[in-house]
């Protein structure tokens, strides 16, 4: 029979168990064993649920207390010296502090990863790196895993990614010749040592493949896997997130034992394996979309499958696109979705099902799997023509825009005299990023008032309570321009998705961001359009507490598809630019209750972006127009500020520049003000707040390290385009650390700003 297989699992659990666990460990309030029993129970059930639905080959290495990557770096020994950790000793204490800081180290950075909402924690590269085996963890997964009786195939991001995903913290000289070397005979007793535990197969991740990585990267692959291939273990390389077709002739000749290949992101690649790739080796064949939350049309995968099966035999293998981190976990507890969107969906536990209907359907035919083809079918008929889907109104107004209608009426130049002359900021003027702690009172007023125990009025009254005191916080620490704080939004997607038309939400369908952190991402199964408006109410009664210029938040149109879960029946343009004129509805509606200073968000502009940059250029106009129709007919004293954070922008800034924001807001703390450098480097036309200290860890940052961040950013922005904030929002920290980091921004703030003026 074809083999059934995947690379990964939600990790976090059905109801999110990892993350109270993980959290409870961080406050004293789990014991490391209490920690340990919840995770592996969460093992246990995820393999049980796996070999239910047929799988054969179930993934050890998918779980993470904090973060795959991070693992990884432990069991190569590459964990940043300047944390004073020995490798084979290193503790879960420590392992977390390497992720979160401590009291004297700066958490490693993190970033996306490739073009999903997940963080990674990258690589700190040194000349000296020095890399050592240490098995033992993922050697307990494996007996752990076999001990339940299952066959097992531990999946491990390969040394060439691993390499690629680092940052080097000093120029000096080329990864693959430096540190390949140092790496690779590591890598490969980390194999052996898993192939002395009795492993067979061995899944190895280089998604690098599927970007532009360069000829240095792509020649590598040979003495690499030739060398890995004498570990005693069979190697499938696996690919995802875009076509590798470009990679067929060094693929095929790579001494390993298979290939795993994406065609849900690239169809046509499939084609190209079919006819290319040798029917000798294992080809493994993602079809059911490991992104998304759709059901999969298991005839047409079945019948594209068929022909394959015909010239590969059994070494036609069937897996998720990708792994299913990035799904929600199951379906069936979700009691309060609509019943015909539901129809359409499927999660991890139901994307298993379906992989094990393709797999019966291989081995014995179609008829033996009627039953499931028949529902499948009726799904996918009922969702193409389902009029929930479809709104003429949202069609007439994007088809009817006018030629220009993505423009400010004015340039920034003029733009700017006429916000600086209602708003008289100072220098280096002062704002955050928009959300302030989420405290457990605010939760709990707003659960109360989700499950009725909570009347409207006295919801009103908690969240105005929780508004005025953080207005009331940032006037005391004199902020320039104060936000309201976002008490009343339970995520920066969801809030305002639950607002909009084309949405609906589940109640447990978590996917994990980074670390302890998961979101829940709403799903656009149709047209959008805002019916009311969304955050007037509240930024206007925040504007009523203060006489600064209170700024307005609002998430923009390619975070809003990207952080949630899209409709695939029409191009992702469409659906940006649907949300663009829906967020434009808001933006006129706060302008005219008098909020002048509107922010727009978009993280998650870079990361939406395709993997291959002949596809760049197409997106970024689309997405960027999508980013100015959201601002459009604003007047020019309306200063629009947008926020980005956790990606790299050096090789986009033409694009980010022609989103023409005011102002814009980046991540720079954890890569020590490395990010701005290309800003400057730009000439970025427009002001720029490079975020002085890091927001998601608990530490409160010494004054001397954000006037050292500070300056380095006033030699790179000339110091009249230049303001001060955090690296991102503050949602996830607590009101004594938030207080106080914003005190020695502030200090420090001033301290500089009398230092230009005496120079004046």
């Amino acid at each position: 029979m074809n083999t059934f297989h995947l690379s990964g699992y939600p990790r976090v659990g059905a109801k999110r168990e990892l993350k109270f666990a993980v959290e409870a460990f961080w406050k004293g309030a789990k014991s490391e064993a209490e920690l340990q029993e919840v995770a592996a129970e969460i093992r246990r059930s995820n393999w049980a649920t796996q070999k239910a639905a047929g799988a054969d080959l179930l993934p050890v290495g998918d779980f993470s207390f904090y973060d795959h990557v991070l693992d990884l770096l432990c069991a190569v020994g590459a964990i940043p010296k300047r944390f004073g950790f020995d490798p084979a000793n290193l503790t879960l204490e420590q392992y977390f502090q390497l992720a979160r800081g401590n009291a004297t180290q700066f958490a490693m950075e993190m970033t996306k990863w490739f073009d999903t909402n997940y963080h990674y924690i990258v690589p700190e590269w040194h000349a000296d790196t020095e890399f050592s085996a240490h098995s033992a963890r993922l050697i307990e997964q494996i007996k752990e895993a076999k001990a339940q009786g299952h066959d097992i195939k531990p999946t491990l991001v390969g040394p060439l990614t691993l390499l690629w995903l680092g940052k080097k913290k000093e120029e000096f000289g080329c990864r693959i010749k430096t540190l390949l070397p140092k790496l690779l005979p590591v890598y490969a007793q980390l194999l052996r040592e898993l192939a002395a535990e009795g492993v067979d197969w061995i899944q190895i991740d280089e998604p690098i493949l599927a970007v532009d990585a360069g000829e240095a990267w792509t020649n590598a692959f040979p003495e690499v896997y030739q060398e890995l291939t004498n570990t005693g273990v069979r190697i499938i390389i696996g690919t995802y997130f875009a076509g590798v077709s470009e990679h067929i002739k060094l693929l095929s000749s790579l001494p390993v034992h298979g290939v795993h290949i994406d065609c849900v992101r690239d169809y046509p690649q499939l084609e190209v394996f079919a006819d290319n790739y040798p029917s000798s080796k294992v080809l493994s064949i993602g079809l059911v979309d490991g992104r998304n939350v759709w059901k999969a049309n298991l005839t047409k995968i079945i019948d594209t499958l068929q022909p394959v099966k015909e010239k590969f035999g059994n070494n036609l293998w069937i897996a998720p696109s990708c792994s299913l981190l990035h799904s929600p976990q199951d379906l069936a507890v979700e009691e309060k979705l609509d019943p015909e969107i539901k129809n359409w969906m499927a999660f991890a536990a139901q994307k298993l099902v379906e992989l094990g209907v393709i797999k019966q359907a291989l081995a014995h035919g179609k008829d033996s799997v009627q039953a499931a083809l028949k529902a499948s079918d009726e799904a996918a008929a009922d969702r193409a023509t389902n009029k929930k889907i479809h709104n003429d109104a949202v069609k007439a107004r994007l088809e009817s825009l006018p030629a220009g209608a993505d423009q400010r009426k004015s340039p920034f130049a003029t733009r700017i005299k006429a916000q600086q002359e209602w708003m008289k900021l100072p220098i280096l003027p002062t704002t955050t990023i928009g959300s302030f702690p989420q405290t457990a009172e605010i939760r709990a007023a707003r659960a109360a008032f989700k499950k009725g125990e909570l009347s409207a009025a006295d919801y009103d009254a908690a969240m105005k309570k929780e508004i005025a005191y953080c207005v009331e916080i940032q006037e005391k620490l004199q902020l320039d321009v104060p936000v309201h704080g976002e008490a009343e939004r339970n995520d920066m997607v969801e809030y305002f998705g639950e607002q909009l038309a084309g949405y609906c939400f589940t109640q447990f369908g978590w996917v994990q961001s980074y670390g302890s952190r998961c979101v829940k991402p709403p799903i656009i199964f149709g047209d959008v359009s805002r019916p009311n408006p969304m955050t007037v109410y509240w930024s206007s009664y925040a504007q009523s507490l203060t006489k600064r210029p209170m700024k307005g938040m609002l998430t923009g149109p390619v975070t809003m598809f990207k952080w949630s879960f899209v409709r695939d029946d029409v191009p992702l343009s469409v659906v940006a630019k649907q949300i663009a004129l829906a967020l434009n509805d808001e933006v006129l509606d706060l302008e005219k209750a008098g909020i002048k200073v509107i922010q727009i968000d978009e993280p998650a502009i870079r990361e939406a972006m395709p993997l291959k940059k002949s596809q760049w250029n197409e997106y970024l106009d689309w997405a960027c127009e999508a980013f100015r129709l959201s601002s459009t007919g604003a007047e020019d004293s309306t200063q629009i500020h947008t926020h980005m954070c956790y990606s790299e922008f050096n090789d986009i800034l033409p694009a980010i520049a022609s989103m023409d924001a005011d102002v814009i807001t980046i991540e720079t703390s954890r890569s020590d003000m490395d990010l701005l450098t290309a800003f400057g480097e730009f000439k970025y036309p427009n002001d720029i707040g490079p975020g002085v200290y890091d927001i998601h860890s608990p530490r409160v940052p010494a004054e001397s390290e954000i006037e050292h961040l500070l300056r380095k950013a006033m030699n790179v922005v000339p110091v009249e385009r230049l303001w001060v904030n955090p690296d991102c929002g503050l949602k996830t920290r607590g009101w004594t650390e938030t207080i106080e980091q914003l005190e020695k921004m502030m200090s420090v703030t001033k301290k500089l700003r009398e230092e230009l003026n005496q120079a004046k």
